[in-house]
């Protein structure tokens, strides 16, 4: 998974565009492959791009689409979330940005201002595009015209509620703060997050890069250009409403003010541009004319003889009304503005620490892999090498609708088992968006590959004593009837158990399917997909009590399960002490079974005896086993026996609402994975997912 930063704003305006010219400038320092990425933008208008978008491309001429740089526009999030799919949101979000992470080596993410309903929304939904993406945050405040307090509070709360959400915070940077207050903002952070080993700056706020240019000013109020045209790119710091005469309104005059007048007052725009002349008096960024009066004819003799006049603007409305317009105009960074481009990365040169935020960034460590990102990874997999799956259980209605979502995003080839006017009714009177016709269906009882598979299964179990008519019998259970269409290469996996027990699922597998010719025995993981993580645990559905032979049987397969669907596999062989620490007859068979997968598979990384807690929590691994490749950062966690881990999964499940994908079996010739009956339709979706990957790595 490629490094990412996701810019997060406590607030709008906060100066996102300054950080992102900062950061992407210096990571091409170190690699070419960088890439830029809004999960949400507002909608077009008259075709015109995001301007942040259109900033960063242009400027750093990055080998990405601007399509490829967002995820979704405002209005199809707001129309999702008035559905309630959150989920699809994400989802859509995610094939954006990984089809991006193709070509790169680091990204840098900014958040969305979105605001739907409150900002309290906001916040969710930009934690839950970070998380979901594995992005790292850099956290940027907004200190224009307010307190250390003001800062110091906002901060707070906003940092602790992303430490709620488990979130991983790599710094924060206060932009536009005063000179005046900068130093002691900077030890207040020091003093408040040292702890944290977070990156802190303070950007002093720059009145250049606050300030429109007076081309901005004309386009975005539609003003017409008197004179001037050569100098549109004046910068105009303030608005200076001239309506009092002019030896009153000359003493008011600043660096770069925008003189705002009524067209009739002649003596106000004569006075503006000798002040501008004058070395007594400062230089003026333009002048504006407001009212629906035309300059005097004599005025304007006057100014066009000036060999480079003033830009001066024309707004046919009155003056207050003009003012309160004035107060609107965007002066954000935009493509083609290259001084303030150059202005902002050299701000942030000077006030962020490059090199602690150049070791932040190296050390950033790709921590497993988000749940959303899991299961859209499988989906992909999935499509990328099509298999073909048959379900049993034809007349569930939860297998009927995971059916019509499979088919519709062509993700597998499907064959579901029943009988066809059945599985019709139970279509019709659930309402599921299913077209009969376009449903491979077969009915065991008529099969035309009956009788073959008579034969087969007779030849297989004759040595148990069965007959051609215990045969048949069995084949008219659908379990024995799928598991013979994957024996014989008519499916390529199995799922199964929404409506059977467990035995019904696996016994026809381990009768005629059997295990690979290197592996001993059927083992099972759960995909445990945590907030932020997804983890493996085995076994917690098959086996008992594994001695110590078949613990190493299991903790090999389980993390070569793990590098099949994408996690890296750190494997911890749990018990009830850690390392050295504890004896007795449970502990020897675990540290046996560790030295034993060790010896099976020493490229991998196995840990054992270890107890949960040193197997996740670094602190309580630098206690335990400090130097321990896997304690603290497992991935993959194998339960001594099937009463832990089953107790173990499920505890962990309810608890944490963690999704449990599973059990998926491990060590057969050919998939066959089983069901829980209280599954639900995204499980069995899940379910026929893997199956398909597995049926690939076949």
């Amino acid at each position: 998974m490629t490094n990412s930063i996701y810019i997060s704003t406590l607030e709008p305006r906060s100066g996102k565009s300054l950080i992102a010219l900062g950061m992407i400038e210096l990571i091409l320092r170190k690699t070419t492959k960088v890439g830029f990425f809004r999960p949400i933008i507002q909608d077009s208008i008259d075709h015109k791009p995001d301007k942040h978008i259109d900033l960063i491309l242009s400027y750093f001429k990055l080998p990405q689409s601007y399509d490829d740089s967002f995820g979704l526009y405002y209005s199809e999030v707001n129309h999702l979330m008035e559905q309630e799919k959150l989920d699809e949101i994400l989802d859509k979000i995610i094939s954006k940005y990984k089809k991006l992470e193709e070509n790169c080596d680091f990204i840098v993410c900014e958040n969305s201002d979105y605001v739907g309903e409150n900002s309290a929304f906001a916040f969710e939904i930009n934690v839950a595009i970070a998380k979901t993406l594995g992005c790292s945050l850099l956290i940027l405040g907004n200190g224009y015209q307010k307190s250390l307090q003001e800062i110091s509070i906002s901060l707070k709360i906003v940092a602790d509620a992303y430490r709620e959400k488990h979130c991983r915070i790599l710094g924060i940077i206060i932009n536009k703060v005063s000179s005046s207050d900068r130093k002691n903002l900077e030890n207040h952070l020091e003093k408040t997050y040292r702890k944290n080993n977070y990156l802190f700056s303070v950007i002093p706020y720059d009145k250049k890069l606050d300030s429109p240019r007076m081309k901005e000013v004309a386009e975005q109020l539609k003003a017409k250009v008197l004179y001037g045209e050569k100098r549109l790119n004046n910068l105009v710091f303030n608005y200076l409403i001239a309506a009092m005469q002019m030896q009153h309104a000359i003493t008011q005059l600043q660096d770069n003010d925008l003189v705002v007048t009524p067209s009739d007052r002649g003596d106000v725009i004569i006075g503006a541009l000798q002040a501008h002349q004058s070395t007594n008096y400062p230089n003026l960024a333009g002048i504006l004319l407001t009212t629906e009066c035309e300059l005097e004819k004599s005025i304007g003799r006057l100014i066009g003889g000036l060999s480079d006049p003033l830009p001066i603007l024309w707004v046919d409305t009155y003056t207050y009304p003009t003012a309160s317009r004035l107060q609107t105009v965007d002066s954000s960074l935009k493509a083609g503005d290259i001084e303030k481009i150059n202005w902002s990365i050299e701000l942030f040169d000077q006030s962020v620490n490059l090199t602690m935020l150049e070791h932040l960034i190296n050390k950033i460590e790709v921590e497993g892999i988000t749940p959303k990102m899991f299961t859209y990874n499988l989906i992909q997999k999935a499509k990328l090498n099509k298999r073909h799956i048959v379900l049993p259980e034809g007349k569930d209605p939860r297998i009927l609708k995971a059916v019509a979502t499979l088919l519709s995003q062509d993700i597998v080839d499907i064959t579901v088992l029943g009988e066809k006017k059945r599985i019709e009714r139970t279509i019709q009177s659930h309402g599921i968006q299913l077209d009969i016709n376009n449903l491979k269906i077969i009915n065991p009882l008529s099969s035309p590959k009956l009788d073959d598979y008579i034969k087969t299964l007779y030849e297989l179990r004759k040595h148990k004593g069965i007959t051609l008519e215990n045969a048949k019998d069995m084949l008219m259970d659908v379990s024995y009837f799928g598991t013979m269409m994957v024996y014989s290469g008519d499916a390529d996996g199995m799922v199964s158990g929404a409506i059977h027990t467990t035995g019904n699922t696996i016994r026809p597998a381990l009768q005629i399917i059997k295990t690979k010719p290197e592996y001993q025995l059927v083992s099972s993981v759960f995909f445990m997909c945590l907030g932020d993580k997804v983890l493996v645990y085995g076994d917690c559905a098959i086996n008992p009590n594994p001695t110590a032979e078949q613990l190493a049987e299991i903790a090999v397969i389980s993390a070569e399960t793990a590098q099949t669907f994408g996690i890296f596999p750190r494997v911890a062989l749990l018990s009830y002490s850690s390392g050295e620490s504890g004896t007795g007859e449970d502990v020897e068979r675990v540290k046996q079974a560790t030295i034993l997968a060790q010896k099976r598979r020493p490229d991998l990384l196995f840990e054992g005896p270890i107890q949960y807690d040193a197997a996740v929590d670094k602190t309580v691994a630098a206690q335990k086993m400090p130097d321990s490749e896997v304690a603290g950062q497992a991935t993959v966690f194998v339960f001594p026996d099937l009463n832990t881990g089953n107790n173990t999964y499920k505890a962990v499940q309810r608890e944490t609402g963690a999704i449990a994908i599973g059990p998926i079996l491990q060590g057969l010739k050919k998939p066959v994975n089983d069901l829980s009956r209280g599954c639900t339709v995204e499980d069995i979706i899940n379910t026929v997912v893997i199956t398909a990957i597995q049926g690939s790595d076949n």
